[in-house]
């Protein structure tokens, strides 16, 4: 069995590096900070956000909910606070499906060539 390289994970995440993450601005990821309470980055000295892997996921949740669904802040808010499982039952199903498309996209250019 060939030898993998261990996928390091980083601790923390700076507001640049999150909004990367989701092609959106820093004062999307900011005013999402203040909107849902489960966001909650630590601060360093200079009061840089950290953002943690949990932080991360409450961001793709909440991402989801507002522009992949159309949901209003309101509407993810009580989504988050009444029922957060459903919302992540329900991401959890759309990115599979869209690893298998993916998949299924590779394997019909495979056969194409």
């Amino acid at each position: 069995m060939p030898y993998k390289e261990p996928k390091i994970e980083k601790l923390f995440y700076s507001i640049g590096e999150v909004a990367r993450m989701f092609n959106v601005n820093t004062s999307l990821i900011r005013f999402w900070e203040k909107e849902f309470d489960i966001i909650k980055p630590k601060k360093n000295k200079k009061g840089n956000r950290l953002f943690t892997r949990e932080d991360i996921d409450n961001f793709h949740i909440i991402y989801h909910l507002v522009k992949e669904r159309g949901m209003t802040l309101k509407g993810a808010q009580k989504k988050m606070s009444e029922n957060k499982d459903d919302a992540i039952h329900n991401l959890d199903i759309i990115q599979s499906l869209h690893n298998i498309r993916k998949m299924l996209v590779e394997i019909k250019d495979e056969m194409d060539h």
